[in-house]
């Protein structure tokens, strides 16, 4: 073959970019729906449960890797998780628009249409936790030091309604409770469900690791030093 043949294969070998435009939007959908299964979903934080860790609107980043290696929610953790016995029944839902549910599909924005919730994890499998008066919140007998609950609240509720308690978290789940205890719904307040106020293991979506939106609130999610002096498994 000549030259003028060889220049000829080669330029018959270029695609005009918008012929390989919708070949690159698929891979760019296909990648972002791998990462949104399997590694990293964004969770739009939905109340004031959690203040001041996490304000309502912000953006939250949920690690999905790594309970795929069999690790389950630890003391201490900020968690999603699936709603484990119509907790949120009755809380009104948004009809998404087609650019949110486009958003959602690949994991830039959560789903409206999941009801999820996220609070911290204060008891695992094996722990006794409990609660007497205004607190402090005890995990296996130790009050734990708490400077993320929301200013002028108590670590405990002295309610009726599941503000006192004690309880003994069952293998496989967890026990949580949000940072605004005084306006938080968590496991304290439904202690009559079939999962006794727990969350299944089996049902938390992953941890939450940073929040990512918006950017002036960027900040990690570590586990609180106090968790480390809780004696028993974790």
């Amino acid at each position: 073959m000549g030259r003028a043949g060889a220049r000829r294969s080669r330029t018959q070998k270029k695609r005009p970019f918008w012929v390989e435009l919708p070949l690159l939007i698929v891979m760019a959908l296909v990648l972002a729906l791998l990462i949104k299964t399997f590694l990293v979903q964004a969770f739009s934080i939905p109340s004031d449960s959690m203040q001041n860790t996490l304000q309502q609107g912000d953006r939250v980043l949920v690690d999905k890797l790594t309970p795929w290696f069999g690790s389950e929610p630890e003391r201490g953790e900020v968690i999603v998780f699936h709603d484990p016995a119509d907790w949120l029944a009755g809380m009104p839902v948004d009809e998404p628009n087609t650019v949110q549910k486009v958003l959602s599909f690949i994991g830039v924005m959560p789903s409206a249409e999941e009801k999820d919730l996220i609070k911290r994890v204060i008891g695992v499998g094996g722990d006794t936790v409990e609660c007497a008066g205004d607190g402090p919140v005890k995990v296996n007998g130790t009050a734990l030091d708490e400077p993320y609950v929301f200013p002028g609240n108590t670590p405990c509720s002295n309610d009726e309604d599941g503000g006192r308690f004690k309880v003994t978290v069952p293998d496989g789940k967890v026990w949580v409770m949000g940072d605004h205890r005084q306006a938080s719904a968590d496991s304290r307040y439904h202690q009559d469900d079939p999962n006794e106020g727990m969350v299944p293991v089996d049902e938390v979506v992953g941890r939450a690791v940073v929040v990512a939106w918006p950017i002036d609130r960027w900040a990690t999610l570590p586990v609180p030093e106090t968790f480390k002096n809780v004696p028993g498994k974790s």
